[in-house]
């Protein structure tokens, strides 16, 4: 990007994208984001954080494995597909009254949102009452409820929309064109189709992505595009790091450089200024450093508890250090 390229893109953005939601975005413009120099990138990024959140506090959830294992679907990145050799044992759903009892645990941690989440390809009618219930309990301990179940029909979306429901993910995992190299059980319209009941329905969308699967930095730019360009952003954009598992595909990838992780929680920011961006799966391989640069980028949602669906968290006490150090509260209801 030339320097005169350069002024007039940071010209535009103090003006408009901080106080503007686009869902128009073409992929020249999220690439140039992506290759601005890392300091300008960073400038612009937490400039938008900034005019739209506090940059001092970070929602906090906790998330719970309702049901594990068995799943029928191939995502290369899962120890709980059934394609997979990796130890996770397939297990029953919960019972309601397990599932409240850990959920009133999460609150008393400090968690204001409480994530559920089941290994299935889609939830089956007989369990949606079940869940249902869960959602109910969970909202009257007054905590945010989000669940994830797989693909959802319309149907399904308007039951735990009158349940209660929050938030619902269904994350997209990767850019349209790399989608085919990491998951074939089922396809990234079947993805959108299911964000589109749960808008629908009238949930909050919760839907972000993986990297470090192996993508090159177009794949990156092009996750990000199809969620900006999503008919209403999604109120949260998890962004993980790939965590590697024995047994699975992608075990032995290359890692993706700390710095390009930086660099998408970044664009992440920029092209979804009102959404909340979370630091998701990989903080335990993290650096103090890194998690910080992250935040200073704009992300401002984590998971707490020592451990996500199957694979390891940071301990609490390890993240109230760490912020205890940069000055960062837990952000309010």
């Amino acid at each position: 990007m030339s320097t005169q390229t350069f002024n007039a893109f940071s010209a535009h953005s103090s003006s408009e994208f901080k106080i503007e939601k686009r869902c128009d975005w073409n992929i020249e413009e999220v690439r140039s984001l992506f290759n601005l120099p890392f300091n300008d990138l960073l400038f612009e990024a937490h400039n938008v954080h900034r005019e739209n959140f506090n940059p001092n506090q970070i929602q906090m959830s906790m998330l719970l494995s309702i049901k594990t294992g068995g799943c029928p679907e191939d995502c290369g990145y899962c120890p709980q597909s059934a394609h997979h050799d990796t130890g996770v044992k397939a297990e029953k759903l919960m019972d309601v009254d397990d599932v409240l009892r850990e959920a009133s645990k999460a609150k008393q941690a400090g968690a204001t949102r409480y994530c559920m989440g089941a290994a299935w390809r889609s939830p089956k009618d007989r369990d949606m009452d079940a869940v249902c219930a869960m959602i109910s309990g969970v909202k009257d301990l007054g905590m945010e409820t989000c669940v994830t179940l797989g693909m959802l029909n319309s149907e399904q979306a308007a039951k735990l929309a009158n349940a209660g429901l929050d938030y619902y993910n269904h994350n997209i995992d990767t850019s349209p064109e790399y989608y085919g190299h990491i998951i074939s059980t089922r396809t990234f319209e079947n993805r959108l189709n299911t964000l589109s009941n749960v808008r629908e329905a009238g949930i909050n969308v919760c839907s972000g992505g993986i990297v470090g699967m192996g993508e090159g930095k177009n794949d990156r730019a092009g996750m990000l595009l199809a969620l900006a360009n999503l008919p209403e952003h999604p109120q949260s954009v998890p962004i993980n790091m790939l965590v590697q598992v024995e047994g699975t595909p992608l075990d032995k990838v290359e890692s993706l450089d700390p710095i390009e992780f930086v660099r998408t929680i970044a664009v992440a920011r920029i092209l979804m200024p009102k959404s909340m961006v979370r630091l998701s799966a990989g903080r335990e391989e993290m650096s103090n450093e890194l998690q910080s640069l992250c935040f200073f980028a704009g992300a401002n949602s984590i998971f707490v508890g020592e451990k996500l669906l199957t694979t390891a968290n940071p301990e609490v006490d390890a993240d109230s250090d760490l912020f205890n150090k940069l000055g960062i509260e837990a952000m309010p209801l």
